[in-house]
């Protein structure tokens, strides 16, 4: 299917026709051939020391804040990774293969009969093209025309509570962001031009309409519902709650704690919803998702990824991650002054925390202590913010071992600061 070659509304319509064919009964699209195994390269030059950040001057980082992308998001599973060297070994066309393994991850994750999933390159592209999906659905010469609005919806209705840096990915479609605060705002906003009602739920506790409420409100007015869930897993139940509480799409990330590849995300929603947003994204040329490439190698992490992260013993995990986190406060907590605590966050990076505190006995500040240990090698990366009381950090994102590297450092800076 080639939707790129030429716009033109017969050439178009009959490649929805085949896209909606294909997301309605999928065929099969892969040769049966089965690729022979991987073996190990011998690699020299660039690469041959095994630490290719090295090579490039670059020092590596133990991992204490968790999923973050700036820091490479997560590692993917060994799992990940050969399938991801299976798929580059072959050509295959991408809009089927995203058909295909949409099919596949919406199988898993026994998805409500009328959805159905898109792997993206990101939570973030996810966010841009449901939301152009939403507002061109299949109509060329809107989603030629995007971010210009003429002839579409313009609006889309957010909690002031919930506006923040990711609101970029769905201004870029052009869309004007209506903020309320309560109930009465949004029955005020809702008008012809509202395209969407847009929910951050990492901020669900800061806004007055919980994550249940904004839902139904959208269902009662006939207005699309999308949820940005990006660091929502684990729990892992969070890949179907949200589609069966009604939400019409839901953004995750497939580089966080799923460690799929980085540059994929996953877009769950409405059957008809997703493929629109196929339409927008890549690889169809001329669209505003033409940038946000996710390539076949990544698409076809994505499905390993969950298959492997639905097998997990989830309780298991977070037992050793919470145990990492106490070999390290046993032994902070010798230093005279220090203490800990330990949390889970409610939403986002749903997983053991600890809060590392000291009294005045320890004369530098949180702020001095994180930078300290980032000049390290390797380097320690943890949290404090610049008035935060306290070092903060998680452990699922270390290495094995790696908890006891921190330790030792953490004690070294403290008791360098000891009075």
């Amino acid at each position: 299917m080639n939707i790129s070659s030429k716009w033109t509304r017969r050439g178009f319509m009959a490649g929805v026709s085949s896209l909606t064919a294909a997301l309605l009964s999928p065929r099969k699209t892969f040769a049966t051939a089965t690729a022979k195994p991987i073996l190990p390269v011998s690699l020299s030059g660039f690469g041959h020391t095994g630490n290719v950040y090295e090579e490039l001057g670059l020092t590596t980082v133990i991992n204490g804040q968790g999923t973050m992308t700036y820091l490479g998001g997560s590692l993917p599973r060994p799992e990940v990774e050969a399938v991801m060297a299976l798929a580059g070994k072959h050509f295959v066309s991408v809009p089927d293969l995203e058909v295909a393994a949409g099919k596949r991850i919406s199988e898993m994750l026994k998805l409500p009969p009328d959805y159905f999933a898109l792997v993206t390159s990101g939570a973030a592209a996810a966010m841009q093209s449901g939301l152009a999906g939403i507002l061109t659905r299949d109509n060329p010469q809107f989603i030629k025309q995007i971010p210009d609005l003429t002839g579409m919806k313009s609006e889309v209705i957010i909690q002031k509570s919930h506006r923040n840096p990711f609101d970029h990915q769905l201004r870029s479609t052009g869309v004007r962001l209506v903020e309320v605060e309560n109930r009465d705002d949004v029955l005020k906003a809702l008008n012809e031009k509202t395209a969407m009602m847009h929910f951050s739920n990492f901020a669900n506790a800061a806004g007055k309409i919980k994550v249940d409420e904004w839902v139904k409100l959208g269902k009662e007015h006939n207005v699309p519902t999308f949820i940005d869930a990006a660091a929502d897993t684990p729990p892992v139940s969070h890949l179907w709650d949200y589609a069966n509480m009604g939400y019409d799409l839901i953004a995750f990330s497939g580089g966080k704690a799923i460690r799929g590849p980085q540059c994929a995300g996953l877009l769950v929603g409405r059957r008809d919803l997703v493929s629109f947003a196929l339409l927008n994204n890549s690889p169809h040329e001329d669209t505003i998702g033409r940038s946000q490439k996710v390539g076949k190698e990544e698409i076809i992490g994505m499905v390993k990824a969950l298959e492997c992260y639905l097998q997990d013993d989830h309780d298991a995990l977070n037992q050793e991650w919470q145990r990492r986190l106490e070999l390290i406060s046993a032994q902070v907590t010798k230093v005279p002054g220090v203490t800990t605590r330990f949390y889970v966050p409610d939403v986002a990076n749903h997983v053991p925390h600890m809060e590392i505190l000291w009294d005045a006995k320890i004369s530098a500040s949180p702020k001095e202590v994180v930078n300290a240990l980032r000049q390290g090698n390797p380097a320690i990366v943890l949290s404090a913010g610049d008035d935060s009381p306290h070092v903060s950090m998680n452990s699922f994102m270390l290495q094995p071992g790696e908890e006891k590297i921190v330790a030792d450092a953490m004690v070294a800076v403290l008791k360098a600061h000891a009075s």
